[in-house]
């Protein structure tokens, strides 16, 4: 299994007034003290929008990159067009500095779900599309249509996917072609049948412990990877458990402990890709 970072394990959030933020130096080093060879980019703005200092400070992290996400508005002529400026720019930029993989979710409320893998295609990265709570594809009816009426690759998120009254493991199972990038966060089922019935909104939830380090939550991960690789994923599974701070973590201590419990979940998983050919076998 290839697993990545992420920064939003760390509290760094695109959303505004989310929270205290990590500086990007001690979030890129704990990744790497981990163990972990990858990440994804975090929102923007939080590591060089330039290509080559991306590249070079990632480098010295001794990490790769391996997607970046985006939330753009996609209804809406006006809105569609800039959001689709911001995909094309978005795009380059990972592309230059080596990433896989765009993923995408639609923000905000519409109608429209056509959005082809031709976006990115240019540029030679994939686009996945990222069914998010809150957003125009989120799960259920809206990610049915997705899947119908369009081409488009799929980012698979377990907890939003089960936030969304959507059960991860049945669409790894159901829809594992299409899939080409996992966020893996363990849910609390309690706490997400409060967001679910509108008594917490997502922010106050994911304050309160939504997410769990993998194998402390409700879901089954181990579920959602086993059908993964049965059917012949070979993409990225991103740890992202999303998590707020209020100030700097002792060293050694914060968001670093809970993705490394992560960590060690999914080490300890008997999943394992077979030998490509006998002379490997004893």
């Amino acid at each position: 299994m290839k697993i990545a970072g992420a920064p939003i394990s760390w509290g760094v959030c695109e959303v505004p007034g989310w929270g205290h933020a990590m500086a990007p130096d001690r979030v890129l080093a704990e990744m790497h003290a981990l163990g972990l060879e990858a990440t994804e980019l975090g929102p923007p703005g939080y590591l060089p929008t330039h290509a080559g200092e991306l590249r070079e400070l990632l480098h010295r992290a001794g990490l790769k990159l391996v997607a970046g996400f985006l939330a753009v508005v996609l209804h809406g002529r006006e809105r569609r067009e800039q959001g689709l400026r911001v995909v094309d720019r978005e795009a380059a930029t990972l592309a230059a500095a080596g990433a896989e993989t765009l993923v995408l979710a639609a923000a905000l409320l519409g109608d429209g779900y056509d959005v082809r893998g031709r976006l990115t295609a240019g540029h030679g990265i994939e686009l996945a599309v990222h069914p998010h709570f809150g957003t125009a594809i989120a799960g259920g009816d809206d990610l049915g249509r997705l899947l119908e009426v369009t081409e488009s690759a799929l980012c698979l998120d377990t907890g939003h996917l089960f936030l969304c009254g959507t059960d991860p493991a049945g669409v790894a199972r159901d829809h594992a072609s299409r899939v080409v990038h996992v966020h893996l966060k363990d849910v609390d089922a309690g706490i997400a049948a409060r967001v679910r019935s509108g008594r917490l909104s997502y922010a106050e939830a994911v304050a309160a412990g939504l997410y769990r380090p993998l194998g402390g939550g409700d879901l089954d991960i181990e579920g959602v990877c086993s059908r993964l690789e049965a059917a012949g994923y070979r993409g990225w599974y991103v740890l992202e458990q999303d998590l707020a701070l209020s100030v700097e973590p002792e060293p050694a201590g914060g968001p670093v402990v809970a993705v490394r419990q992560s960590l060690d979940f999914l080490r300890s998983l008997a999943i394992g890709r077979q030998p490509t050919n006998a002379s490997s076998e004893t």
